[in-house]
């Protein structure tokens, strides 16, 4: 496995399992909210938060 996503709702547990399944199967993990969401919730405009998220599914894994 090179990419894994997790989606659910608020207080599921995401970011918890993104964290164990990491550490076991030795991947990055990437909380997209810390990109795409800036201080007091301010959305990040559309280029840069598509510029990160290309950045990001460049990457090998």
């Amino acid at each position: 496995m090179r990419r894994i996503l997790i989606i659910g709702s608020g207080g599921a547990g995401k970011s918890v399992c993104a964290r164990q399944l990491g550490h076991i199967l030795q991947l990055p993990v990437f909380h997209l909210d810390c990109y795409f969401w800036q201080p007091n919730w301010v959305q990040t405009p559309k280029e840069e938060w598509l510029q990160q998220l290309q950045s990001i599914l460049e990457q090998d894994r």
